[in-house]
């Protein structure tokens, strides 16, 4: 039963927009795609977790995620509290055995601190725990970016950067760039899903809608105003955009899923 709630919480439906991000980083700085496998893998399993713990009655108290039951629904909340626990480890697990990493435990012990800094009281928990905090109160626009950088765009940077660790050489210039990148990307990912909310219908968010406004939470268009929301998401795309100027073609992978993320849009 717990392996069947991991696979349930892993491979339900939704865009993996995590794995994306790894993978198009790697192709900007012409890494071999077998070494991303891992940290793409390991990164997808992280969130799985962030998801499944994220929903619980104590947290969120969600019926729906990726357009199913969520996880505590579908089986019950003490079997999904454990497969998000079993999740955790075993993202770590790939990274420390997977072969095309195994030759190189340099690249292995930068893959496991940048993914434990991104979940940790610094990155992805401590900003859930800020953002349960902040509910029913009102916080100006450097808090909550606070915030929106640790709880979504921690674990998206580790995303991007896992890539350029996976790199033989990386230019300092080029691991800046990427990082303005995923900086720009995680506050505009968070806002658009601020916007999708209360504009998104369910079936393009695999969520129930309004549960933001139910639970009280401090976003973007409840602090500001929607068309305030609107222009920093804008902002904050053309932002991606300008830090990928330097990896021309190569960083076509990442300038799709700055779209995407920030327009929902393909194409």
């Amino acid at each position: 039963r717990l392996h069947e709630a991991m696979r349930y919480s892993v491979l339900g439906g939704g865009k993996r927009i995590r794995p994306l991000l790894v993978y198009a980083a790697g192709e900007a700085l012409g890494v071999d795609p077998d070494r991303l496998d891992a940290p793409a893998a390991a990164i997808e399993l992280m969130h799985a977790f962030s998801l499944v713990h994220d929903d619980l009655p104590s947290m969120d108290n969600d019926d729906l995620r990726r357009g199913r039951p969520t996880t505590h629904r579908a089986f019950d909340e003490a079997t999904a509290i454990l497969a998000a626990d079993a999740m955790q480890p075993l993202a770590f697990e790939i990274l420390a055995t997977h072969p095309p990493l195994t030759a190189r435990p340099d690249i292995q012990v930068r893959l496991v601190a940048l993914l434990a800094e991104a979940c940790g009281a610094n990155g992805m928990t401590g900003g859930q725990s800020m953002d349960l905090a902040a509910e029913g109160r009102r916080i100006d626009a450097a808090e909550l970016e606070h915030i929106y950088r640790l709880k979504t765009g921690r674990l998206l940077r580790a995303s991007v950067l896992s890539g350029a660790v996976c790199a033989e050489q990386a230019d300092p210039a080029a691991l800046q760039a990427l990082d303005r990148f995923a900086d720009a990307l995680g506050l505009a990912f968070q806002i658009r899903d601020d916007i999708m909310d209360i504009e998104g219908t369910t079936a393009e968010t695999g969520k129930t809608g309004g549960s933001d406004a139910a639970n009280l939470k401090a976003t973007y268009p409840a602090l500001f105003g929607m068309a305030h929301a609107k222009a920093r998401a804008d902002e904050l795309l053309a932002a991606t955009f300008a830090a990928l100027d330097r990896f021309g073609p190569a960083g076509e992978g990442l300038r799709w899923a700055a779209r995407y993320i920030v327009l929902r849009q393909k194409d």
